[in-house]
């Protein structure tokens, strides 16, 4: 058996396109999965990329290669939070981008990426552990490999759900993703193109566990006039378009990223609350920093020298943190019904909405993570 430079542990979005970018990086790549994903016509996820992601993507030869309907362009985005006059407004337009994010289908990413990796000449796609000078453990937030390298993985639970569906409406959406805060929970409609262009919607729906249940449980017209409700038609007359799925929610964080050898990136090194729809973009922030890193290594240093693996920790622990901080912060605050906690909220969104510096900052968070 042939010895590698690197071994990717998990085929997803993260893991594929780690496996393509230190392919392109001349170097030979063993691709393990992590075990069956689900069809294309079963997964109902949607990822809000930002433009560094996109970037990364369009790098790999991935991004133009997705169907017209695979990503649409956020050009504004709408907060409401509990009062109708507490809001924050956000606009490419202000802001001198092309789009504040694209919203784009899980399933056919993963499916450009699949054909991309089946194209590239340096990867190989193995099915059991193969010699390597680094391990790269893309596995997840349930990574076995990390766990059986003694790696804690400090979990905290918020007790709620994120609940995902998609949606058609009787009204176009013009590109915005509108988002409501409202004790305890936080529904996001991210305008998309499929099924209908123009007239679709993402749905991520964080609720705590027992109401997201609840919400399940109804079939779609009890669901539907739930989605109404909370919404106030503001998106149109919405439909369910897609079965629903749920996943519980939490913030999560590796005890450490790398050491001899391994390294961490994405979900197996940290997990955050997807309000801000910045998990996967992390993730591939992770995948630019550590082929940036092994790029920029000395000839004499190994792949899996672990002072080499810590420049990569060290460059993406700011960031990470910053993030997981925020939208920790931000459920927190919108998820207490106490009349002061919601009276400073409000109030916080309203002043947030006019100081243009703020939002400026704000939003090139997000655009770079």
């Amino acid at each position: 058996m042939k010895d590698f430079d690197v071994q990717v542990l998990g085929a997803g979005i993260v893991g594929r396109c780690l496996a393509l970018a230190l392919a392109r990086a001349g170097l030979s790549v063993a691709l393990r999965p992590e075990g069956a994903r689900p069809a294309d016509g079963d997964d109902v996820r949607a990822y809000a990329l930002n433009a560094a992601s996109v970037e990364l993507l369009r790098g790999l030869k991935v991004w133009d290669a997705l169907p017209a309907h695979a990503a649409t362009a956020v050009l504004d985005m709408h907060v409401q939070g509990d009062a109708h006059a507490a809001a924050i407004d956000f606009s490419a337009w202000q802001q001198q981008v092309s789009a504040l994010a694209w919203i784009t289908d899980a399933a056919l990413l993963e499916r450009e990426l699949a054909a991309a990796v089946r194209f590239a000449p340096h990867i190989t796609v193995v099915d059991a552990d193969v010699p390597a000078a680094l391990t790269a453990l893309c596995e997840g937030k349930g990574s076995t490999t990390r766990a059986a390298l003694g790696v804690a993985f400090e979990r905290v639970a918020y007790g709620h759900q994120a609940i995902a569906a998609r949606l058609t409406s009787s009204k176009a959406h013009q590109g915005i993703a509108r988002q409501w805060f409202r004790a305890p929970d936080v529904l996001a409609l991210l305008p998309f193109d499929a099924p209908q262009p123009q007239r679709s919607y993402a749905l991520v729906w964080s609720l705590p566990n027992a109401r997201a249940q609840q919400l399940l449980a109804l079939d779609a017209p009890a669901f539907e006039h739930e989605l109404m409700r909370c919404s106030g038609g503001e998106a149109g007359t919405l439909a369910l378009a897609s079965k629903r799925a749920a996943w519980p929610l939490m913030q999560a964080n590796a005890s450490a990223w790398c050491g001899p050898g391994w390294v961490l990136l994405g979900d197996a090194a940290h997990v955050v609350h997807p309000l801000a729809g910045q998990g996967l973009n992390l993730g591939l922030a992770d995948v630019a920093a550590l082929v940036g890193v092994i790029r920029r290594r000395e000839p004499w240093r190994a792949l899996g020298d672990e002072k080499l693996l810590r420049r990569y920790a060290r460059e993406r622990a700011a960031p990470t943190w910053a993030t997981g901080q925020l939208t920790d912060g931000l459920m927190r605050l919108f998820a207490d019904d106490l009349p002061l906690a919601r009276e400073l909220r409000n109030r916080g969104l309203t002043l947030v909405n006019h100081l243009s510096p703020l939002k400026r900052w704000l939003t090139a968070r997000a655009l770079n993570s």
